[in-house]
């Protein structure tokens, strides 16, 4: 059998090896057009910031190893014009000669990838304008840092290639100003957990310009959509991908819903013997069945693996994700996966929210807080998705969700788990025990709660609410939620007969746990409608201008 392969980055060189370790017979050749291979895309940013020194610790395979090791024949440089899938051959042009030639295959594997996608800017072919996909861009932004030795960037978006170009340049001394057309910064969270975050970066002095493009570029300004102007002496375009689907789309190749290429969870294409993998295909939630686009590396290589287990006669099947990312943005960590809350309201669930802040570990073993924003079923009470956003400890947390969620976990099991204890790891009852306590408690045991911006819908409505502040006076004449009557813990059994037992109760303390005390006296002494405040004040006050 010969194998082509075209694509050189992850799924490509997974898919190849792969179908190797299965096939030590078969011909397998890879073309790549670019002159990098088998490359840590994701690691790019922390060159620029030069975290990582040396970019060929970014790049440690070239063809001579892929040779050497897998038999595989890799041509860097080498560009696939053409897929003929009626004489099962392709047109390939050697960009170093312009030379073109065809190539037989028997079976052939699709991995293109996808490329930045480039708004219709005035000035966006200007030299300080820069979009990071591959290690060349990575090598120009860098040289034009430690060359033109800019002062002020402008970077255009905010996931996570956006954040961590942020990070990376402010660490340069470079003045950074992010502009993003949402209304919301980061895609992944959702409106309450983006606000949050994004006033922990304005304490930081990071401008941040939301509702807003850029419609011209020159050297040394940005003009944005309201004329405002912008002093910059680069640009970073971090303004998201788009599949690498020409070479499929001409072969007669069926593009999916959402234009990547359609794939079987085998990877099979709609053409026998042509497979896809990486981020030129559209894969599927694990939670809806639909299908999504979610261009990342672990995906990549993932499909690539299965594109070649089954080109050489396995049977590894995909099994949908649920769209999980990371990222470290300074001294935080911001981490989802699953449905955000806005998903699962349009996929028609019924959903419980609950907002819990606790350490990852002990204060005496400088534990720090981390927010974990949880979304579940009411219906069959499984979790349907998690934001974490906090310090250290956010990854383990997150993991466990994933897991959780894949094997359809209900609330009332969070807490059951034997997760690893010590002080200098976890709390005796860890944030992910909390979680599902909150939710569990919320949806069995009459202890429901309301979010901040239910609460403020409930205040602007006719509906009667005596919102309780259970904290000590202090705190609440520090800062309170409007239309607060402040009776602390200790005296709140005394206070009982002032309330109508027939109005609507909220209580809140600073994060959540004494407002659930107060909660349950309330409960205790008669009242029927009582919530307790989703995350406390801290959370409130965080995301006040939502």
């Amino acid at each position: 059998m010969r194998l082509i392969v075209i694509g050189a980055v992850a799924a490509g060189t997974s898919a190849a090896t792969k179908a190797r370790r299965n096939d030590d017979s078969a011909e397998i050749v890879i073309y790549e057009k670019d002159k990098d291979i088998s490359y840590s895309g994701c690691g790019l940013p922390y060159y620029i910031g030069k975290e990582i020194e040396d970019i060929g610790e970014l790049t440690p395979r070239d063809p001579s190893f892929f040779k050497k090791k897998y038999n595989i024949d890799v041509f860097t440089g080498y560009e696939v014009l053409n897929i003929d899938p009626d004489l099962k051959e392709v047109d390939v042009k050697n960009l170093n000669t312009n030379e073109v030639f065809k190539d037989k295959y028997d079976k052939l594997i699709i991995a293109t990838g996808a490329s930045p996608f480039i708004p219709p800017t005035e000035g966006i072919d200007n030299s300080k304008v820069f979009f990071l996909r591959n290690v060349q861009s990575a090598r120009n932004i860098r040289n034009y840092i430690d060359t033109q030795k800019p002062k002020h960037a402008v970077i255009v978006g905010t996931g996570f290639i956006g954040f961590e170009m942020l990070e990376n340049l402010m660490g340069d001394g470079i003045h950074v100003t992010i502009v993003e057309m949402q209304n919301k910064i980061t895609p992944n969270l959702d409106e309450d957990m983006a606000l949050f975050l994004e006033n922990a970066l304005v304490k930081k002095n990071i401008n941040i310009i939301k509702n807003s493009t850029i419609v011209k570029i020159n050297d040394e300004s940005v003009t944005l959509n309201d004329n405002t102007i912008l002093k910059s002496d680069m640009v970073i375009m971090a303004t998201g991908v788009r599949p690498n689907t020409e070479l499929a789309r001409d072969a007669g190749i069926e593009i999916g819903v959402t234009k990547a290429i359609k794939v079987t969870n085998k990877m099979e294409t709609n053409i026998s013997d042509i497979y896809a993998c990486g981020d030129c295909i559209e894969t599927f939630s694990t939670i809806t069945g639909k299908p999504v686009y979610r261009p990342l590396g672990s995906t990549a290589n993932k499909t690539g693996r299965i594109a070649g287990d089954n080109i050489t006669g396995g049977n590894i099947e995909y099994r949908g994700n649920l769209s999980t990312g990371i990222f470290k943005l300074f001294d935080m960590t911001i981490a989802n996966t699953g449905l955000s809350e806005k998903e699962a309201i349009e996929e028609g669930y019924e959903i419980q929210i609950c907002h819990n802040i606790k350490p990852d570990k002990p204060a005496y073993f400088h534990g720090k807080e981390m927010i974990i924003k949880a979304i579940a079923d009411k219906n069959t009470e499984k979790i349907l998705g998690v934001q974490i956003i906090g310090y250290e400890g956010v990854d383990k947390r997150i993991d466990i969700f994933v897991t959780l969620i894949t094997y359809g976990a209900k609330v009332d099991e969070l807490f059951h788990l034997d997760l690893a204890y010590a002080p200098p790891f976890s709390t005796t009852k860890d944030p992910v025990h909390y979680t599902g306590m909150i939710l569990d408690n919320a949806l069995n045991n009459n202890r429901p709660i309301i979010t901040s911006k239910e609460l403020k819908k409930f205040v602007q409505s006719d509906v009667k609410v005596q919102i309780v502040d259970a904290r000590v006076s202090k705190q609440y004449d520090e800062s309170h939620v409007d239309n607060a009557e402040n009776i602390p813990h200790s005296k709140l059994r005394e206070a009982m007969n002032k309330f109508d037992k027939n109005s609507v109760v909220v209580t809140y303390c600073n994060k959540g746990v004494t407002g659930n005390a107060a909660q349950n006296i309330f409960i205790n002494h008669g009242y029927k409608k009582v919530y307790n405040l989703s995350g406390g004040h801290k959370f409130y006050s965080s995301i006040k201008n939502i």
